[in-house]
């Protein structure tokens, strides 16, 4: 077992207050600020922390120190291992931040709201790995166009998250440049992958709202893994240049957060057309100039929902199952109707069979146009390197092979691929034929696996649908489970119907209230851990 660190690194961390806002370094307090309370970073919302500042009760630099005392007193020392590295200039740039404040005397949407990036979004000067040691080292010259979005809006880019390597995994978060990350609710629990790392970081109050993308599930199964709100948006709102692909023709980046209100204000930075990525051609006219005004906590009312049997009944964990129909009560309870439940047409058939391997040419497109800088160049090198760890060299062997025998062209997207298009009609016209909002189900029909149970892997509804559909698909807390393991609610909407869905999910967020912190990390210094 590793040496518990010392109890006076302790000692001096708490003298460092990481766990609250106080008085700015080197500066006198007054009597009026004495008599302030300070403000606690502990699932602190965009809202709380604007408010803060407004008040003078925290300062952008005292935030940031809180959340990197907070990282360092954690991650490690509970071997949550969220976090590959922080940003070394986040406290020089929160320096920068509190005297635009002082000079404006205006916020910006994100103004200092330190971020947790998933580690395949490009970060200029920060290395970015896709979790791989292949690419140990390399700093982009320039930002992914959601992380400049984010910047500009005013958020610090704080840390670095642990994935699952290059996004391969929908169920565990292991990473050659990092290891594994635990579930913090539960350390002998998985957070699920592929942005488990992001997960985990603001499950644990590291970070005020983090980054992740989603293939098939990686928003939405790490999300409902650590009772958070993942957005996966429409596919084309939101633009990937920048991020290190899985499949291109699946990939989403989005918002990770524990409110819905946080991920909607994240989603109206990023949201809208960038030339560099043409699928985001499909977003023009399609995005409302404030998606905030659907924050409605009545939202529910007047609203028909239609429950899928389909995926909630395909052999639910007791448990979940609970919760699920717990869920359907308090959505009639908030002023729905439900209707239970709607079937879609052919749904098995149109359904199977919508994977198609894009790993090699999507990947080879990314690493080149990073330059003669990045350490390999194509998934040959990343092979040939043996920089990877050993549970995706057959994932990555066989998108060699799988690749070199097929016409990669014939990979469409959900605008394109006849097959895909006539799978979204069939849900759509389900949900018309009904005249529904959107669909619900349980993000997993099962608790999260424990760490080393691969054949725990099972009930993830997350990968059947929206990934091939491009249908938007959102997950907010539904409650706990067995040994405080959280479990998901999913909203599935019409393509670009991103406002009904921030409607229902914020006003079920509101009437059922099901987010709680992880308990472990609610203090001012982690427990200690015991040998296993």
């Amino acid at each position: 077992m590793r040496p518990r660190i010392l109890p006076v690194i302790y000692s001096l961390l708490i003298l460092f207050l990481f766990h609250s806002c106080t008085t700015p370094p080197h500066t006198q307090q007054t009597a009026a600020s004495k008599k302030k309370a300070p403000f606690s970073v502990q699932e602190a919302t965009i809202a709380d922390i604007h408010k803060a500042f407004e008040a003078g009760t925290c300062s952008c630099e005292q935030l940031v120190t809180a959340y990197l005392g907070r990282i360092k007193a954690f991650d490690q020392p509970t071997k949550l291992n969220a976090i590959i590295l922080t940003n070394p200039e986040a406290l020089a740039t929160a320096r920068q931040l509190d005297q635009e404040y002082a000079r404006t005397k205006q916020l910006r949407l994100l103004h200092c709201i330190p971020v947790i990036v998933k580690d395949n979004y490009n970060t200029k000067g920060l290395q970015t790995t896709a979790g791989s040691l292949a690419l140990k080292g390399f700093a982009p010259a320039r930002d992914a166009y959601q992380v400049k979005a984010l910047k500009e809006a005013g958020a610090i880019v704080l840390a670095k998250s642990n994935m699952a390597e290059w996004a391969f995994s929908p169920m565990v978060t292991i990473s050659s440049i990092a290891g594994e990350t635990l579930n913090p609710y539960n350390l002998s629990h998985v957070p699920a992958g592929s942005s488990g790392g992001t997960a985990a970081a603001v499950a644990a109050n590291f970070g005020t709202v983090g980054l992740g993308t989603d293939t098939g599930n990686s928003i939405r199964g790490p999300a409902s893994h650590n009772a958070l709100v993942g957005f996966r948006s429409t596919l084309g709102l939101t633009s990937r240049s920048g991020i290190a692909p899985l499949y291109l023709r699946n990939d989403v980046g989005g918002p990770m957060a524990r409110t819905v209100e946080d991920a909607t204000k994240v989603l109206e930075v990023i949201a809208g057309y960038d030339p560099t990525d043409p699928i985001t051609s499909h977003s023009q006219g399609n995005v409302p100039d404030s998606y905030r005004q659907f924050l409605d906590k009545n939202g529910l009312k007047g609203a028909r929902i239609g429950v899928l049997r389909t995926l909630s009944e395909d052999n639910p964990d007791p448990q979940v199952k609970a919760l699920f129909e717990q869920a359907i009560a308090d959505l009639r309870r908030l002023g729905a109707v439900v209707v239970d439940s709607v079937e879609i047409e052919n749904f098995a058939e149109l359904s199977e069979d919508q994977w198609c391997s894009v790993f090699r040419h999507d990947i080879n497109q990314y690493l080149f146009a990073l330059g003669d800088s990045v350490p390999v160049s194509s998934l040959e090198e990343i092979i040939a390197s043996g920089k990877y760890a050993p549970y995706i060299a057959q994932n990555l062997k066989r998108h060699l092979e799988e690749e070199d025998a097929m016409d990669e062209t014939s990979c469409g997207d959900a605008y394109t691929d006849p097959r895909r298009i006539a799978f979204r009609e069939a849900v759509v016209a389900a949900m018309d034929a009904q005249q529904v909002d959107a669909l619900i189900y349980p993000t997993w029909n099962n608790p999260p696996a424990k760490v080393g149970d691969f054949e725990g892997y099972k009930g993830d509804n997350s990968q059947v649908i929206a990934p091939h559909t491009g249908q938007p698909a959102f997950t907010v807390p539904m409650g706990f489970t067995y040994q405080n393991l959280p479990a998901g609610l999913q909203f599935l909407g019409r393509m670009f119907d991103e406002p009904t869905l921030i409607r229902l999910t914020y006003a079920y967020e509101r009437g059922t209230g099901h987010r709680k912190p992880p308990a472990r990390f609610s203090g001012k210094s982690p427990e200690p851990v015991t040998k296993k």
